[in-house]
């Protein structure tokens, strides 16, 4: 049976209608000679769009719904698609018409491709955002595993050897507390200096019970998949040894090396190579072909919160001269989806009104796999006043700006226009938080729609009875007042202890 053809109209409508906003934008703005430019300019642009779409076409942009493509083919192909009309166009005005304004041809051309790439990301920012809090899936566990063979000890000579190894990568500081470790004497413990992850696949599973890689995970390609490999090779409980070098030691570098100001501008250029073009879908596969993952940057959450994913914990860690070490313990076995995939918004599973759950938004203000260390930081760090983490490393520098400036509340917007939120109203919770409510208050909580401003901002509550208690009083004024005089009088009192009284979530 022949495979049914689809084309896809509603996509094919959407670049009609950004081809013509482009022309009519562009046209408008522009200053031109032409009595009537529009007119003039469509003779041009009509072939063009025509062109646009046949290129488009050719790449099968219309034989796939958008939502079943990934970001990088659907924006390649628009790319694609604007260089390859907007060369021949030019070059068939260039030829045949004369009077006419390659430049305006150019203008529409990038106008196209960035409107396209606005609605394209934001389209694909929804769809990829995720839940952090949702859990990885189980994977299957396996039989218990203890070494092969029970560990002896090595020589003199072995040690020295080893020790030599070690030192030619390592200061004399690192290798004393390494060795105060993990036992660099014992038969089962394999030391590693490699980048390559043919290395770890070439180990006799269960043969060693310590695995040591003394080189930077900055220069390997492939952390997760070079992890998961020496979680399966190892026995239970069995041991990694890593290190890796954190971004905020580059950062400190930089600042402190340079008088102040141009230090902030070498820092920013540094930041957009290392940190923006790795992450952009018309960089990242050249910078990573042309670096190889060489010297990329990596943050102490991504990298402990990439173990835990991968299935380890972490018994010790330790700054020595720039460098981070770390001692991790197999815990369980690796995820079968051994990559991530994290974009600028997080989608939260949240109660709303009648108990229906929907899906909230907000700015991502957190590294990558920081949702893997929750226990980890709570075991570090302790938790302060409202609840909430002493020192949370797992926030980014640009997240800690978003949060002050509530910019990470922004994309809740979205809530609000679907008509899942409103204006003032209790923050909506996770089924596990709202599990540990009283039955009368989430009776109440499901009777109302959730809001952007909460009444926590009027009352400012510090413990959980306290918020319960100032949620509770609100919903009750909603009850016997009404929802409308009641959001106004709340509105009025968050919005002066905000502005004048610097009220502030911690």
């Amino acid at each position: 049976m022949a495979k049914k053809i689809t084309f896809e109209f509603r996509q094919l409508l959407f670049d009609v209608v950004a081809l013509s906003v482009s022309f009519f934008l562009v046209v408008w703005i522009t200053p031109l000679n032409a009595v009537d430019p529009f007119t003039k300019y469509s003779y041009i642009y009509l072939p063009y769009s025509i062109a646009w779409i046949i290129v488009a076409m050719l790449h099968g942009r219309y034989k796939r719904r958008l939502k079943d493509q990934s970001y990088g083919k659907a924006m390649g192909v628009a790319f694609n698609t604007t260089l390859i009309t907007l060369a021949i166009g030019a070059f068939i005005m260039y030829r045949h018409f004369p009077n006419y304004s390659i430049l305006l041809i150019v203008a529409i051309a990038v106008t196209v491709f960035l409107f396209l790439a606005i609605i394209q990301s934001i389209y694909f920012a929804l769809r990829y955002a995720s839940d952090p809090e949702m859990n990885v899936k189980p994977v299957k566990k396996r039989m218990p595993k203890s070494v092969i063979k029970p560990a002896s000890r090595i020589t003199d000579e072995g040690y020295e050897s080893r020790k030599k190894a070690m030192l030619a990568w390592m200061g004399e500081k690192a290798f004393e507390w390494l060795d105060g470790q993990i036992d660099i004497h014992s038969s089962n413990t394999n030391i590693f200096a490699t980048t390559e992850l043919f290395n770890f696949e070439q180990i006799t599973p269960y043969k060693f019970d310590t695995i040591v890689n003394i080189r930077s995970l900055n220069n390997i390609r492939g952390i997760n998949r070079m992890f998961s490999t020496i979680n399966e090779k190892l026995p239970d409980n069995g041991l990694i040894v890593g290190v890796f070098k954190d971004k905020s030691v580059k950062k400190h570098q930089i600042l402190s090396k340079y008088p102040w100001g141009i230090n902030w501008i070498i820092y920013t250029f540094y930041y957009i190579l290392k940190r923006v073009i790795p992450k952009l879908f018309l960089t990242k596969r050249l910078y990573y072909d042309i670096t190889n993952g060489k010297r990329r940057v990596l943050s102490k959450t991504e990298v402990f919160g990439r173990l835990y994913y991968c299935g380890f914990e972490i018994v010790a860690e330790k700054k020595i001269e720039h460098y981070t070490y770390f001692v991790a313990r197999r815990k369980q076995e690796p995820p079968m989806y051994k990559k991530r995939r994290y974009g600028p918004l997080i989608a939260l599973n949240r109660v709303g009104k009648n108990g229906r759950v929907f899906k909230f938004y907000k700015l991502r203000t957190m590294y990558p796999y920081s949702e893997f260390l929750q226990q980890y930081i709570y075991d570090t760090c302790g938790v302060q006043e409202g609840g909430k983490f002493n020192h949370d490393i797992r926030v980014s520098t640009l997240g800690k700006f978003a949060r002050r400036c509530w910019l990470d509340e922004l994309p809740m917007l979205i809530n609000w226009f679907k008509g899942d939120m409103k204006l003032v109203g209790v923050r909506p919770l996770s089924n596990q938080y709202f599990n540990l409510y009283c039955i009368e208050l989430q009776e109440l909580r499901i009777k109302f729609k959730p809001g952007l401003m909460p009444p926590f901002y009027a009352d400012m509550p510090k413990t959980l009875d306290e918020i319960q208690a100032s949620e509770m009083k609100y919903l009750k004024a909603c009850e016997k007042n009404g929802v409308f005089i009641t959001d106004f009088k709340y509105f009025w009192m968050i919005l002066f202890n905000i502005i004048f009284r610097r009220k502030r979530s911690k």
